[in-house]
């Protein structure tokens, strides 16, 4: 056995520890099917916020966003703003889900929107969307970790292997406890995430040298080397390396897989929609729950302004790009090996198709002088996959049970019997990721990649419940309907169901696929909900929600100038960061390709603009939490009429 491998499983022993501990300790307190689903509705605000951060982002950003930030460059750094857009998305829609949940005792997004609207299609859509989250992309997250196993291992231990393995306490603690235990556990996790993606970004910039060495090497790429990416050919405002650039603001291209984007896919319009994308993540049934656990909305503002918003995005836009950017001059780039330019030949060379092995490839790097430090980072790698997973199957089990079983087959369950089944279908929901993970990764990636495109396609309906009365029954189904329908017919997926006779690719125009969603599904959603007849009462018991809310979150400090200017904030904010005036990025701090001594805060132009927009967003995000109050606690307490 090599030290690096007795490290780590020295630091797994510790972390299962405090799993199973969790587990043992919140299946003690489980008496009522509340306590099981929504931990009895008394997540504390710091409980909430580090564990809602670590779902929210820990799994897919630890593992995959520094290596595509090594493929497609600083284009794609723009995506990091999705620490700030899934805030904005959260500020939106959680505190007024949360109001309704402690009014009426909703346990899931699906009895929401079936007693608004009253009727169950929606409620049952809600559960498949919940199925995409908890199988196929869960069956992704967990595939990760067992891959990065394997390749710390060099294959000793095989990916599935290791993938049951360390899954496999995580149903254990998930099945005990319940919500409880999944948050409990989510908060460490988080805090491992965070520490592990500090550590691997330092390393990384010590590895080329510091800041300056960095930056130097850079320019030197971007004077005398063309990426896979290609220039951009005027578009973005010059003929520049795509790798340092916004390739324009939009490319009437047929779709990834038909027609290759000039200068690379990331247009600013790409961008855009990709952070409407995101803004699925909290919009998706299971966080609707995650909300609804929550004792209070304080644990809300902390989340948006400084777990996501701040944290996050200082992780994405500083650390994960130190880790990307650097290992173009560590080995990692051919093309920079043979020119020369490389500081020292510590990485592999990575394909544009093996960007997803990097991190494994840092951290097995550092094992030839501190095994133990391979040890802790893979745990805190495993800790962040496992933090999303543990989340969104848990409570896919608890969807099911709630939005099926009792509404459909056994509505008189009682408390024991509702945890029970909740327990079965979450390891039933186990077993399909795993199968699926196991068996068949193509269908795995066709179909986890649609999750978070589907869940923003609630949009429409949340806002319904939340914000606008007009959106009626028949609007919102058919708008959903509609948008999921766009959605697979614009992803990987529909070329598949169609035997690949679309006459276009993955995300035609350079826009992404939520967003072809969302613009049919906004579309038909109004149109029939003009059109479609709705007798006064259904108007009246509509209105009746918004009453209740408005009554709640109106404040008797008048401050009449704060929603015009949250309202030009939010606009100018999305131009200059996710929209067409990102293109100033480009050339605003010096052009790409003018040398080290032309930028004028020693580093690319479209890197020193991101910093400057993602500290604006946060600021923009703690104006509408804070001061617009959209994530503070009612300024009276709200009295629950449910009967359950």
């Amino acid at each position: 056995m090599t030290d690096n491998i007795a490290w780590l499983l020295v630091f797994l022993m510790l972390y299962w520890a405090y799993c199973f501990f969790w587990g043992v300790r919140a299946s003690r307190r489980v008496e009522t099917s509340s306590d099981y689903f929504l931990a009895g509705r008394s997540l504390s605000p710091w409980v909430f916020a580090l564990a809602a951060t670590g779902i929210s982002f820990a799994g897919w950003t630890f593992m995959g966003h520094p290596g595509l930030v090594f493929r497609d460059g600083f284009q794609f750094t723009n995506a990091s703003f999705y620490a700030v857009a899934v805030a904005l998305g959260g500020v939106i829609l959680l505190k007024r889900q949360w109001m309704l949940g402690r009014r009426f005792g909703y346990m899931t997004a699906g009895e929401m929107l079936s007693d608004y609207f009253q009727g169950n299609t929606l409620r049952l859509i809600s559960v498949g969307i919940a199925l995409l989250f908890g199988i196929p992309f869960v069956a992704i997250l967990f595939g990760a970790s067992g891959f990065l196993i394997s390749e710390l291992t060099n294959g000793e231990v095989s990916r599935t292997v290791a993938m049951w393995g360390l899954s496999g306490l995580v149903l254990l603690y998930c099945v005990m406890g319940g919500m409880q235990a999944v948050a409990k556990v989510a908060v460490v996790q988080c805090v491992l995430f965070i520490m592990g993606m500090l550590l691997l970004g330092f390393f990384a910039l010590g590895l080329v040298g510091g800041f300056d060495s960095l930056n130097q090497g850079l320019a030197n790429m971007a004077q005398n080397l063309t990426s896979h990416l290609g220039g951009t050919q005027g578009l973005g405002g010059g003929d520049f390396p795509g790798y340092f650039a916004v390739p324009g603001v939009v490319q009437w291209t047929s779709g990834l897989g038909v027609e290759t984007p000039i200068g690379g896919p990331w247009t600013s319009l790409m961008v855009l929609t990709f952070m409407m994308s995101v803004m699925g993540i909290q919009a998706s049934p299971s966080f609707t729950m995650m909300g609804f656990a929550s004792r209070s909305p304080r644990g809300f503002a902390i989340h948006h302004i400084w777990g996501a918003a701040a944290c996050v995005g200082v992780l994405m836009f500083v650390f994960a790009t130190f880790m990307g950017i650097s290992a173009n001059l560590l080995g990692a780039n051919a093309d920079v090996n043979d020119a020369g330019m490389a500081v020292a030949n510590l990485l592999p060379e990575l394909s544009k198709h093996q960007q997803g092995e990097l991190v494994g490839h840092y951290i097995m790097l550092i094992g030839d002088n501190l095994p133990w430090l391979v040890g802790f980072l893979a745990v805190c790698a495993i800790a962040a996959l496992q933090a999303t997973g543990s989340a969104f199957m848990s409570t896919t089990g608890s969807i099911i049970t709630r939005d099926i079983f009792v509404n459909y087959l056994e509505p008189e369950a009682d408390h024991k019997k509702q945890i029970l089944v909740a327990r079965l279908c979450t390891g039933l929901v186990f077993l399909a990721a795993m199968l699926l993970a196991s068996f068949s990764m193509e269908a795995t990636m066709l179909l986890g990649g649609l999750a978070i495109a589907c869940a923003f396609q609630l949009w429409p309906s949340l806002l319904g419940v939340t914000w606008f009365s007009f959106i009626t029954r028949r609007g919102a189904t058919a708008g959903l309907v509609v948008g999921l329908i766009a959605v697979v017919l614009t992803e990987p997926l529909g070329q598949k169901l169609t035997g690949g006779s679309l006459p276009w690719g993955t995300w035609p125009w350079t826009i992404h696929s939520a967003a072809w969603g969302m613009f049919f599904n906004i579309a038909i959603c109004l149109i029939v909900s003009v059109t479609s007849r709705q007798d006064k009462e259904d108007h009246a018991r509509r209105d009746s929600f918004h009453d209740f809310i408005h009554d709640y979150t109106a404040s008797a400090r008048s401050d009449r100038w704060s929603k015009p200017v949250a309202g030009v904030m939010v606009m100018v904010w999305m131009f200059f960061a996710i929209g067409p005036g990102s293109l100033l990025g480009n050339i605003l701090f010096g052009e790409p390709n003018a040398g080290y001594d032309a930028w004028i805060f020693g580093m690319p132009s479209l890197w020193a603009w991101q910093i400057i927009w993602w500290a604006l967003g946060v600021l923009m995000i703690w104006f509408l939490a804070n001061k617009m109050r959209m994530s503070t606690a009612p300024e009276r307490e709200i009295e629950s009429v449910a009967n359950n």
